[in-house]
Formats: structure tokens, sequence, C-alpha cells
């Protein structure tokens, strides 16, 4: 019997052909475990809550994956919900998976503050954040280098003699897109340049690829000097830029580079390919999963786990500095 549950409990312990056997004979039976009965006795919920900004943006699925694919390895599952960026649908998500009694909850926040995060935690639903560093708090973190991705993102430029760049931001003012924004500032401020006259951010209300384009673009035209570059917060804004470059007859990257950040699948896909910081989404998913796996019990330390990111050139800024 410690076998059996082992491997309802505690799959890591035992094999892999002899889970396979156990898994088999359960099949056979029809047996299906009393998940109710189970926390009556205190054991963990398998149930994992995922509370994420976007899931139909393809970076945030690359994370879902990777928190999905670790979880699978202890035999856990994975709720997922999307709050669009707005505060009152995290807040109503973070209520209904604590009154579910999950055993944790992994969250990119738009608007819970870190205290709530961390009484949620003392109430006993343990908190990994999301690309929040946590400040101090006390809550397990998965971050990647959002100030260092903008300064690559810069100094790429820059290397090509381009002097004169937008940043563009889209959806509410995220803590990772102001990092990266600072990130393209200090790069300009680094190479002697001053980034209030040459940095120019054009923030916009829009998440789609057709709003931005309708946002953002005639700003961008109409500045003077009219910029060399755009960098975009993120792929999905990067894509609205090539539309309104396109539909105002300017081309990439001929009269104005283009910059995107986070290397989702269809950025070597569109034409020219887009130039853009890779950070490794699936790597982020699957190490928070392993935090939350690893918190509950007495003793646990809060970790903090950072991922570099890379600057991943393609045609969308092969250029030389203007004349």
């Amino acid at each position: 019997m410690s076998t059996v549950s082992n491997v309802l409990n505690n799959p890591q312990l035992v094999a892999s052909a002899t889970r396979g056997r156990v898994r088999d004979a359960m099949e056979r039976v029809g047996y299906v475990r009393n998940g109710a009965a189970r926390r009556l006795r205190g054991a963990p919920s398998p149930v994992v809550g995922c509370v994420l900004l976007d899931t139909s943006n393809a970076h945030f699925a690359a994370v879902a994956r990777g928190i999905e694919d670790r979880l699978a390895e202890d035999g856990c599952l994975l709720v997922q919900c999307s709050t669009d960026m707005r505060g009152e649908r995290e807040a109503r998500y973070l209520r209904l998976l604590e009154e579910q009694g999950v055993r944790g909850v992994i969250i990119s926040p738009v608007a819970a503050s870190l205290p709530e995060l961390v009484r949620l935690g003392q109430r006993g639903t343990p908190v990994v954040l999301l690309d929040h560093p946590g400040d101090g708090a006390e809550l397990c973190a998965v971050t990647v280098d959002d100030a260092a991705g903008g300064a690559l993102a810069a100094r790429h430029l820059l290397a090509a003699g381009q002097r004169e760049v937008a940043f563009v931001r889209c959806g509410p003012p995220l803590r990772s897109l102001a990092e990266r924004l600072a990130g393209v500032r200090a790069a300009f401020a680094e190479a002697g340049l001053d980034p209030g006259a040459r940095v120019t951010e054009i923030a916009v209300r829009a998440t789609t690829a057709a709003g931005v384009a309708a946002e953002a673009i005639p700003r961008i035209l109409a500045l003077t000097p009219r910029p060399d570059a755009v960098i975009c917060g993120n792929d999905a804004a990067a894509l609205g830029v090539y539309r309104g470059l396109r539909e105002h007859g300017v081309a990439v990257p001929d009269d104005i580079g283009v910059v995107g950040y986070d290397d989702v699948d269809f950025a070597a896909e569109l034409s020219p390919a887009l130039t853009t910081v890779r950070q490794p989404a699936y790597d982020v998913g699957r190490a928070a999963a392993d935090l939350l796996l690893r918190s509950p019990g007495g003793g646990h330390r809060h970790e903090r786990v950072s991922f570099a990111p890379a600057l991943v050139e393609r045609g969308s800024t092969r250029r030389g500095a203007r004349g």
C-alpha cells in the first residue's frame, strides 16, 4: 500500500515503470481518488491557480505551458485565469481560488498589492510572483531583468547610429514595461546622450494590433525629429507598429527600425523578421511552479529567481546610421 500511496501523493519517489503499473491497475478497477476526503485529512490540494495578465498573449501562453508541464510532473493540475489586466477580475479570481482551497497561486499582478498577497500566503495559500521582484515582501518571485532587456535593445540601436527612439507601451502602466523603458534611458545616458530629449514614450490604451496602429503611429510620425527606431514594450505592440507603419507607407527598417520584446513565435515570421529581446518564458513558468511546489511546510525560505534576457537580431533593424 505504501507504493500506491507514493504514486498518488509523491510520484517523484517512485520509478517510472512502477508508477505505470500502479496507474494501470487503478484504471482497471475504476479507482478515482476523493480529493475532498484527502483535504479533510490535511493533504495538500493537487490544484494550483495561475493568474496571468492575458492568456491570449503568446508570451503568457508559453509561461503557462512551463507551469503546467512542471506541475504535471508532480501530479498537479493547473487552473488558468486571465485578468485581461483588470484589477477587479484579479481580485475576484484570487478570492475564488482561495475559497476552493488550491495548493497555491502563481500570479503576474496587475493591481493586487504585495501586502494583500502576503496575507493570502499567511492564510494558507502560498503565492509566487511573476514579473515582479517582490520588493522585500515575504513572497517567492520569478523575474526577468527587464531593465537589462531595455538596455540591450537601446545599445543595439545606438551601435547602428540611431539616436532618436520612440518607446511604445500599450495597456496599463505595468512595472515590467516601466523597467524596460528605464533600461532604454539608462543606455542612452551611458552613451552620453540625453534620454529626456532622445527617448520619447508613447503610451497607448490599446492592446490589440489594430488599436496600437491607430493610436501610436500618428503620434510617432508627428515627432520632430522623426525617430530612427521604435522600441516596443512587447512583441504584440510591435505587431501593431508594423501594421501602422505599413498603412502610412513607412518602410521597416529602411525608414524606421523596430525592436520588440519577448521573442514570441510570430516574431521570426514577420516580414521583415522582428529584432526583439528574448525572455525565456517557458523556463520562467517552470521555475515558478517549482518554487510553489517547494513552498509548503515549516522553515520555508522565500526565494527569488531571475533570468537574463538576450537580444535576437533580425531584419527589422539591420541598417546603418542615417547620413
